[in-house]
């Protein structure tokens, strides 16, 4: 009979796998999973023992009850060093637990990313005398929705508890994890707010993102995001619905069947190698639209003399960030995933009550999210492709309304916020902008002249070419009426970004950028640096 499946992290089946099964501690069979990582025995109806091993990966024994009403999955972690906090972002004062899974000794310290990279506190190193004992073990089945919960198995001592509590100075910090042979690094993000607001700048890290792209156990919003498929992947081209459909087939499933997604998982986009200053290209397919982007954010600001004060996206949506407090907020690279809590909080302040919002990013407030009460996220409202690989769908009920976005179906056009929109055109390009309107005010001191080009050069090297790209935005029929054009990349297909300010009556005012390059842009390229600044000072002003 078939009595389930062995897979790694990533839901890749392992073959090979030695596994005794025992029933009231006597031993009942040997077994081996096959190439799909099946394991087959007959057993007698009962509880058993199945105690896993695999040369690479951690062993561990699991107890399952036979027959079951569906093939159990076994789940084993590979022999690597990994880590994460939890919670992921803290106030200043509040205690994040650091979870970390190593099979050899390791070295924990904690650095604050600014500027440079600055040394906070050494944690010390971990081994707990007993072999392989840093090993964190992963539960069974779909932990992409319930968290892998590490630090749970074989920490019961008060004594084992690893716990850092926040600095005093809000921002971004990484603890580094170095194993005693120094073969492996890795490092992973803890936000870090202010215990009251210090800063006129709240700026907000796109935690929804990072943890909606995470597809560490198997699934993301891009890879099986309606949950885990009944039989492990054996090769993702063949396997994966989203290789195998000429539509993108990861978005073809209605609202419900999209299964939560647990901040309680490590982010292996967001590590940052040891060596990797600021002002360093940003490597690698993930990086350039997570933590490590934004951290260029935080690297300029500190630069150009700007105080801020940083903040989760969860902390925004619980109400934790006061708006009101400050008078610019900042979101940056790639906010696409926003609660509708989030959205209004951010638009009452702007519209109603004259806060200064500017979007240095794209493909912004794209999808509506929902935070659920265990602490994950669930994406709501994807959309069906129209079969040119666009995002927009025509609404069946009235097809002459199109839908500019996830956001739009479910409630309202992010560009009724942000002045610009994504769209299909542009995407997976990078470009220059062009100047279109060298008097305006964002311009002065560039000497930039109409027509003229800037955001020439980037950071970013996975789309490289300028500061319009990745995924760019542009002007929509729902963008404010009194929205001035000012720049716009020079993209292929007309696809670049469009730079979009506009104000609002209780002297709020907006200003966007529409592109995913744009910070990549902020420490290399003079105009962009010079036009960001001129925007903040602005924005602080009083009026």
């Amino acid at each position: 009979m078939l009595i389930g499946y062995v897979s790694d992290e990533n839901y890749v089946a392992i073959a090979g796998v030695t596994v005794d099964i025992e029933h009231d501690g006597q031993h009942v069979a040997t077994i081996q999973s096959s190439a799909r990582g099946a394991l087959r025995a007959e057993l007698y109806p009962g509880e058993y023992s199945f105690i896993l091993v695999k040369q690479g990966f951690g062993s561990k024994t699991v107890t399952a009850s036979i027959p079951a009403d569906r093939p159990h999955q076994f789940r084993l972690l590979s022999d690597r060093l990994l880590g994460y906090t939890w919670p992921k972002w803290i106030r200043s004062g509040e205690r994040s637990e650091f979870r970390v899974h190593s099979v050899e000794p390791y070295r924990l310290s904690l650095w604050r990313y600014g500027l440079k990279k600055e040394f906070v506190k050494l944690y010390g190193w971990f081994d707990e005398h007993g072999p392989r004992a840093v090993m964190q073990i992963t539960p069974d089945g779909d932990f992409t929705q319930t968290g892998v919960q590490w630090n749970k198995v074989g920490y019961k001592s008060l004594h084992h508890t690893q716990y850092a509590v926040g600095p005093e100075r809000s921002g971004l910090y990484y603890f580094h994890a170095k194993t005693e042979s120094g073969r492996e690094f890795f490092s992973f993000p803890l936000v870090v707010a202010p215990a009251k607001p210090s800063a006129k700048i709240a700026v907000l890290a796109s935690t929804n993102t990072w943890n909606v792209y995470n597809n560490f156990g198997g699934r993301s919003n891009y890879i099986n995001p309606a949950g885990l498929p009944e039989v492990p992947t054996v090769n993702g081209r063949q396997d994966l619905v989203r290789y195998g459909r000429s539509t993108f087939g990861t978005w073809e499933y209605k609202d419900e069947e999209y299964k939560p997604l647990s901040f309680d998982r490590p982010e292996l986009g967001n590590h940052i190698p040891e060596g990797v200053e600021a002002g360093d290209p940003i490597e690698g397919r993930m990086t350039c639209g997570q933590a490590p982007a934004e951290w260029r954010l935080y690297a300029w600001l500190e630069r150009e003399g700007f105080d801020y004060d940083l903040y989760a996206e969860a902390q925004l949506h619980d109400g934790t960030l006061d708006l009101d407090a400050y008078t610019v907020l900042i979101i940056a690279v790639h906010p696409e995933y926003w609660s509708r809590e989030m959205y209004l909080r951010v638009k009452d302040w702007v519209h109603d009550r004259g806060g200064r919002l500017m979007y240095l990013g794209g493909n912004g407030l794209n999808c509506e999210v929902e935070f659920l009460a265990d602490g994950s996220v669930r994406c709501l409202s994807q959309l069906v492709s129209e079969g040119d690989g666009s995002l927009a769908m025509r609404d069946p009920d009235d097809p002459s309304n199109r839908w500019e976005s996830r956001f739009h179906r479910r409630f309202e056009s992010e560009a009724n916020l942000l002045g610009v929109v994504t769209t299909h055109t542009g995407i997976m390009t990078a470009a220059p902008y062009k100047c279109l309107k060298p008097d305006h005010w964002t311009f002065a001191g560039t000497g930039l002249r109409e027509g003229e080009l800037f955001g020439i050069e980037s950071q970013h090297e996975r789309i490289h070419g300028g500061a319009s790209g990745h995924e760019t935005d542009k002007m929509s029929e729902h963008t404010p009426a009194n929205a001035e054009l000012l720049a716009k990349g020079i993209n292929p297909d007309d696809g670049g970004s469009e730079i979009v300010h506009y104000e609002t009556h209780s002297g709020g005012a907006v200003y966007s950028v529409g592109s995913i390059n744009w910070v990549h842009s902020l420490l290399v390229d003079a105009p962009i640096s010079r036009i960001t600044a001129n925007v903040i000072s602005r924005f602080l002003t009083p009026r």
